[in-house]
């Protein structure tokens, strides 16, 4: 299986004043196609910053970053704009939905950035609205929906333009414990659909979902392993 990601001495650092923040410290990782990772750590460890590099939100201070056989390391602001609107689906902790859009609009509109035409977008929106469980829904708006419905939107708007990886942010931190398994089944699914999911987490019971948990401290890799038994919900 080929990497989807190739990660070789990444460094990172913030300069606040007089002082230099190493946020992360040569960092080196490879990640394969459809495979499912957690990144953990404590706050402070450097999660973050690999995560906002991973989505290309932001550049290293030095290494390669290499997705998808492209060296986006260094790349400027619009061609870093472009890689994610292509390669990266994103779903975040407060699931960044338009409130005056219902969640067929929320879910086309990374295909208006794509240049899809627009009964091509919806359509193609309403499949994956329909993927995860919301045919019912999608004239909605936000605030009529649960919580729950409203991440299975987010979902879905990072599955529309079938990107190469599905970042997710601490999905599950605004859920109660029902719908986080919810969510986390769903992940499971589109994980057996042949996606790369990479979720990124400070939550123990959440990261044993992945096959693979990587553990960061201090700007490093404390440890990277392949998790045998990824708890899955009935």
């Amino acid at each position: 299986m080929s990497n989807i990601i190739e990660i070789n001495n990444l460094v990172k650092n913030y300069h606040v004043g007089t002082e230099t923040i190493r946020a992360l410290r040569s960092v080196s990782v490879n990640i394969k196609r459809n495979e499912y990772v957690a990144i953990m750590g404590p706050s402070g460890s450097g999660k973050s910053t690999l995560m906002n590099i991973l989505g290309c939100l932001d550049t290293p201070t030095g290494g390669d970053y290499i997705l998808n056989s492209t060296n986006v390391s260094h790349l400027e602001d619009d061609q870093l704009a472009e890689i994610r609107n292509k390669e990266i689906g994103f779903v975040f902790q407060t699931f960044n939905l338009l409130p005056r859009y219902s969640a067929l609009e929320n879910v086309s509109l990374p295909l208006i950035y794509a240049g899809v035409a627009k009964e091509d977008r919806l359509a193609k929106a309403e499949d994956v609205l329909k993927s995860v469980g919301l045919s019912d829904r999608i004239t909605h708006k936000p605030n009529e929906l649960s919580g729950g419905q409203r991440q299975r939107v987010a979902v879905a708007r990072a599955m529309v333009n079938s990107p190469s990886i599905i970042l997710a942010d601490e999905p599950t931190g605004n859920l109660d414990s029902k719908t986080s398994r919810d969510i986390l089944n769903l992940f499971d699914e589109i994980h057996k659909r042949g996606n790369t999911i990479i979720l990124v987490t400070h939550e123990e019971d959440v990261a044993l979902h992945a096959h693979r948990i990587i553990r960061l401290m201090d700007g490093m890799i404390e440890s990277d392993e392949i998790n045998k038994n990824p708890t899955i919900f009935n």
